[in-house]
């Protein structure tokens, strides 16, 4: 069993900067494949970010690329994503997940693992 921990997340001004973290539990996470989804007010849940067991693999949604960037490090299993140029777009409830499998997946329904969710919120 894994278990995952965002933190990281709060009030920003547009154009600004968070970085958020998640801490995963067990031995197993450097097998798995972690990705970031987020959940805006009367949205479904959108992928946001992922990436492969090594961290050699990353992919994004089109709407993140090039502000966001997803890292993970195995030796203090974590992963985060510094999340730069913040719109108010970006406004939701931010999860951290987790698959057993070492490649990455942009579906949410192939995520084995979910934190609780850290707010990310974004004024103009």
């Amino acid at each position: 069993q894994v278990q995952l921990v965002e933190s990281g997340g709060g009030l920003v001004q547009a154009g600004g900067s968070l970085r958020l973290s998640c801490a995963a539990s067990g031995r197993t996470f450097t097998s798995y494949a972690m990705g970031w989804f987020r959940r805006a007010p009367g949205k479904e849940r959108e992928f946001v970010a992922s990436i492969s067991w090594s961290g050699g693999s990353t992919f994004y949604a089109g709407s993140v690329k090039g502000r966001f960037t997803i890292s993970r490090d195995n030796a203090k299993t974590t992963v985060s994503l510094q999340m730069n140029s913040l719109k108010p777009e970006d406004t939701a409830v931010y999860y951290c997940a987790g698959r057993r499998l070492r490649v990455l997946s942009t579906h949410d329904n192939e995520y084995d693992y979910w934190g609780q969710g850290t707010q990310v919120t974004v004024s103009s």
